[in-house]
């Protein structure tokens, strides 16, 4: 059963930051023909809003496993989980943050829920996830 289920979707300022591909395209095939222009502007931006939905990571929590984008981790091994926001995260994400950690962040989503790991055999003493619900990603993988 899934108790916690959250996609990364893009911020809206990708969209349009993206959308630049349409000029730029426009500049370089308008000079050779005003339908190939527009047609590979639309099949350029098409392709950029694809490839940023696509490329979205998913986070879900079940009864067994955390599953974070393609890693997933069964709950037995997951330790302490701590939230953050703001200065906090961006100290998690930046200065605090131990090299040997697993990553999923987007620098558009602020909070992050840090998750540790207890496998003694596993190097990688935590993950640190964006999220833009940690208070319920937490009490998903906490099982409140």
């Amino acid at each position: 059963m899934v108790k916690y289920a959250e996609r990364l979707w893009p911020a809206p300022w990708l969209y349009l930051a993206t959308a630049l591909v349409i000029p730029a395209s426009l500049l370089v095939f308008l000079p050779i023909s005003e339908l190939a222009g527009i047609i590979v502007a639309v099949v350029l931006y098409a392709g950029c809003v694809a490839l940023l939905l696509l490329a979205a990571p998913r986070i879900e929590v079940t009864d067994a496993e955390l599953v974070a984008g393609k890693a997933r981790i069964p709950l037995s091994l997951v330790g302490a989980v701590a939230t953050a926001r703001g200065d906090s995260a961006r100290q998690e994400r930046g200065p605090g943050l131990d090299a040997r950690a697993w990553l999923l962040i987007r620098g558009w989503v602020d909070p992050v829920v840090k998750v540790e790991i207890t496998d003694p055999k596993d190097p990688t003493p935590y993950w640190l996830l964006s999220t833009r619900h940690p208070d319920a990603l937490a009490e998903a993988l906490r099982g409140d």
